[in-house]
């Protein structure tokens, strides 16, 4: 897996917010185009959200769904994006006080032809996409997004 580590200047409550309101996800991750649907069990295990990977107008809609959750710790999903494929992806926070947090998220493809690009190509792509996600996490929930502010 490929894994990218950003102490983030925002609390960790405030960066769980941002996660957890799903219709924030197409903000703050690289790829995503929009945000159709949101499950109302969003981010319990099996909760799904609804969102279109691309760029207008070769937009694919497709789904990511929770695998796993420790509130304001950890969130373990499946993201898909066919054709390319689908991916675990695994985010973890860890509180540094009121003001700091470290996040990392961790990913790697698992079914699909992503799954085919040799990991020493596959690893610095997703880790350069992910640093970019995490610099936007980061920035929302600075801004007060998902309620926090």
């Amino acid at each position: 897996m490929s894994t990218v580590t950003e102490v983030l200047d925002s609390s960790a409550d405030r960066v769980w917010g941002v996660i957890a309101d799903g219709w924030l996800y197409s903000g703050w991750v690289v790829g995503a185009s929009r945000i159709r649907a949101v499950d109302d069990q969003w981010p319990q295990v099996g909760a799904r959200l609804h969102h279109s990977v691309g760029a207008w107008p070769f937009l694919i809609d497709d789904s990511t769904s929770v695998t796993g959750m420790e509130p304001k710790r950890e969130l373990k999903l499946l993201a898909r994006g066919w054709p390319m494929g689908e991916a675990e992806v695994l985010l973890t926070l860890e509180s540094m006080g009121s003001a700091q947090c470290r996040v990392s998220i961790s990913e790697d493809a698992v079914r699909g032809p992503g799954k085919f690009v040799p990991k020493a190509l596959r690893d610095p792509i997703i880790g350069v996409r992910n640093r970019e996600t995490l610099k936007r996490l980061g920035l929302m929930a600075v801004g007060g997004a998902g309620g926090n502010g």
